[in-house]
């Protein structure tokens, strides 16, 4: 093939020299590259480029979890792939850590026993069970209180520098279905390091945005009478909501968004996230709490 004066052929250049240019792109650009040619190929999948792409403290990281270490994949594209594709449990299974499957950034998920819920070890207002299509061993699920309120924190040296981060709620409502959300907002803030917080208002509410109506189903527990509200979805293309209500993970749970954050990195800063409705004062019911997720917001 005849190549142009003053065009560089790339498929020329030593293979160590193509590594370290894949190494500067991010992991999807170099799954890409792996279709240029042979060499690119070889390249591309080497031990040298996918290194740049794990944490520097990658090793710390997995020695946290009882079940995987670095020596067991056969290259560090493997361990990369495997990282992005598996929370990893650590710190004795209550947070997960995962590596962004586009540019490898750290993302870590804190278990509902890492957060600090009120009323969490009353079992008349909150029960511990373990769910099917959690992650972890246990999730918190809501049996009923007025006062709802939770918190947790994670420190930013954990987490990937110059990146923008946002903190998602996890949950879902039961089997029998959620209660006392449907009308009522609740709160959502965060905050670092004790600085001013970046509070706005949501709805837990799935269903929130469409024209709803509501069926009133008497349910009674304890010494409350209580009203469950069953919806019924009628279509309006017309219906709006300026307030923020959830999305569905792919794997099948809802998720709010809290709040995000920059974080520079090199500052040992701590990152607090909460979700509140204590002003209503009705019973709410129902929800099923996996934790919060802290992941890079950028678009893929």
């Amino acid at each position: 093939m005849m190549i142009e004066e003053g065009v560089v052929d790339f498929n020329n250049l030593p293979e160590g020299c193509i590594a370290n240019i894949v190494s500067l792109t991010t992991p999807r650009d170099a799954c890409r590259l792996c279709l240029v040619s042979s060499t690119f190929r070889s390249a591309s999948e080497s031990d040298a480029v996918w290194d740049k792409f794990l944490p520097s403290d990658y090793q710390t990281i997995i020695s946290q979890s009882s079940s995987s270490s670095s020596s067991s994949f056969p290259s560090k594209k493997h361990l990369f792939l495997f990282l992005s594709q598996n929370p990893l449990l650590i710190d004795e299974g209550k947070m997960s850590f995962q590596l962004d499957k586009v540019n490898g950034k750290k993302c870590y998920m804190l278990s509902a026993r890492m957060l600090y819920i009120v009323w969490g070890d009353t079992p008349r207002y909150w029960k511990w069970v373990s769910h099917p299509d959690a992650r972890f061993s246990e999730v918190a699920e809501l049996v009923s209180v007025c006062w709802f309120e939770i918190r947790g924190w994670i420190n930013t040296m954990l987490l990937s520098p110059n990146t923008l981060y946002a903190a998602y709620f996890v949950f879902k409502p039961n089997p029998v279905g959620a209660y006392g959300f449907e009308y009522q907002s609740v709160d959502v803030s965060i905050t670092i390091d004790g600085g001013e917080a970046r509070d706005r208002t949501v709805f837990l509410d799935a269903e929130r945005g469409r024209r709803l109506r509501y069926q009133i189903v008497p349910r009674r527990g304890g010494i409350f009478n209580r009203t469950r509200f069953v919806p019924v979805v009628e279509d309006n293309n017309n219906a709006a909501d300026d307030l923020q209500c959830p999305k569905e993970k792919g794997d099948g749970w809802l998720e709010i968004e809290l709040g995000e954050f920059f974080n520079e990195g090199g500052e040992d800063k701590e990152v607090e996230m909460g979700v509140y409705e204590v002003k209503g004062g009705d019973w709410k019911g129902g929800l099923v709490v996996q934790g919060i997720e802290i992941r890079p917001k950028l678009n893929h």
